[in-house]
């Protein structure tokens, strides 16, 4: 995916006050729906926080249909499911999948799980040619590696040819 078409997690998060104190009672709210002990309920700031990305970069996953949160009083609060959500699209970013891709993953799943086999061999026909392509262009630089090498080689002799030369003429 082409950096300019989404933000990368080192996007600066532009805030104005209203954006803080719109942060805060988001905190507030998922703090008043939390169950002691656990953490059924995520607000904007805190995924940012714990993922590393800006707040633009979860709208933009938003925007993309790829998180769907929940609204509160006027709040973002993300689920369990969100969170799980947003942490496969990093890790699908990281090894070069697109937004498209991504989705595609994630809508074969279900709203409880029914798409996971369609999900599983989704991933394993992806992985399968991701890795039969990294593996003919490993072939193809070990090939012109080999190739470099041996005119690097053929070149240092022939520079050294020369310095020889130049030395015994003068």
């Amino acid at each position: 995916m082409a950096a300019s078409t989404s933000p990368g997690k080192a996007a600066p998060a532009r805030r104005t006050a209203a954006g803080l104190a719109s942060t805060s009672e988001a905190q507030a709210v998922v703090d008043a729906h939390k169950d002691e002990g656990t953490s059924e309920l995520f607000g904007i700031t805190e995924l940012c926080k714990e993922f590393g990305i800006s707040l633009r970069a979860l709208r933009f996953y938003e925007d993309k249909g790829l998180l769907a949160p929940r609204r509160i009083n006027g709040a973002r609060v993300y689920t369990r499911r969100d969170r799980a959500r947003l942490a496969l699209i990093l890790r699908a970013k990281d090894i070069g999948s697109p937004l498209s891709e991504i989705k595609r993953y994630l809508d074969l799943y279900g709203d409880h799980g029914e798409g996971r086999s369609e999900q599983l061999r989704y991933v394993i026909e992806r992985t399968d040619t991701e890795i039969a392509d990294l593996e003919q262009k490993r072939t193809q630089i070990d090939a012109t590696l080999a190739e470099l090498r041996v005119i690097n080689a053929s070149c240092r002799r022939h520079l050294e040819s020369r310095r020889r030369g130049a030395k015994q003429a003068g």
